[in-house]
């Protein structure tokens, strides 16, 4: 009965949408891809922030995930963040995300680890300037080198799509004051990027983390201080690096030797 009443949701809601749906991979496919045909996201409306009550689920804390515990954020006022995104297409299209709300591919709605859900953020891409609101209404990405992870279409109107990531900042939106974008040139703009290997309240477990690092061969390691919500923090860093793919390289290599990198930096 539930699964008839989703599909009759679908059907009516694809009906009223006033977009054409793209055609899906034959069903029981095991990858996640983009629709068969190209997909015009020109008329979709961006959200507009309103106050919302917290979903009943995808709201629970601390959850683990792959033997990771996520802590989920009390509010999401003042929460900035720049970093890699990723996105998520077919394979979840119609499925219910975390909030038990279908996922649609062709909304402007994204997954993160620790946003209160439902949350509005604003997602910038830095290397071209294009901006969008989205609302997080999903968790993930769980992977330990993205921060957010995109429905397709705001994939496809940020511009990364076709590349699968990108460097983006991802800012919380008050639905009180919603602030428009920014007008930001359209050229390409190169960022470094740092792994951050280790973050600590203790300078000496942050200091026994940078020399186990320096003795596996790790270079150009950072050790510095961040104050992150009041709380002063100690990171181990390793960087700059060049591109996504050296960072995801790095993330890897930090994993073979039992280090779970906690995420990739923009700088």
């Amino acid at each position: 009965m539930r699964a008839l009443l989703l599909v009759l949701v679908f059907a009516l809601s694809a009906c009223g949408s006033g977009r054409t749906r793209p055609d899906l991979p034959p069903s029981g496919a095991d990858r996640d891809g983009a629709p068969v045909g190209p997909v015009d996201v020109s008329s979709i409306a961006e959200p507009v922030p309103r106050d919302e009550p917290r979903a009943r689920y995808g709201n629970h804390s601390p959850y683990t995930v792959l033997g990771q515990t996520y802590r989920v954020l009390d509010t999401a006022a003042g929460y900035r963040e720049r970093g890699i995104a990723s996105w998520y297409g077919t394979k979840f299209h119609g499925k219910l995300t975390s909030s038990r709300e279908p996922y649609d591919m062709l909304a402007f709605t994204a997954a993160h680890k620790t946003l209160p859900l439902p949350s509005y953020v604003r997602v910038t891409n830095l290397g071209n300037g294009r901006s969008l609101i989205v609302r997080v209404n999903d968790r993930g990405p769980f992977h330990p080198n993205r921060i957010i992870d995109l429905s397709y279409a705001a994939a496809i109107r940020l511009g990364i799509a076709a590349t699968g990531t990108g460097l983006v900042q991802v800012e919380a939106i008050d639905p009180q004051r919603p602030t428009p974008a920014e007008p930001r040139p359209q050229t390409a703009t190169r960022h470094p990027l740092y792994v951050q290997a280790g973050s600590f309240a203790s300078r000496d477990n942050a200091a026994r983390l940078r020399e186990r690092l320096e003795e596996a061969g790790f270079k150009e390691l950072f050790l510095d201080r961040v104050l992150t919500r009041g709380e002063l923090f100690h990171r181990v860093r390793i960087g700059p690096l060049d591109s996504i793919e050296a960072a995801d390289a790095l993330v890897e290599r930090l994993a073979a030797i039992g280090i779970r990198a906690l995420s990739t930096q923009v700088e």
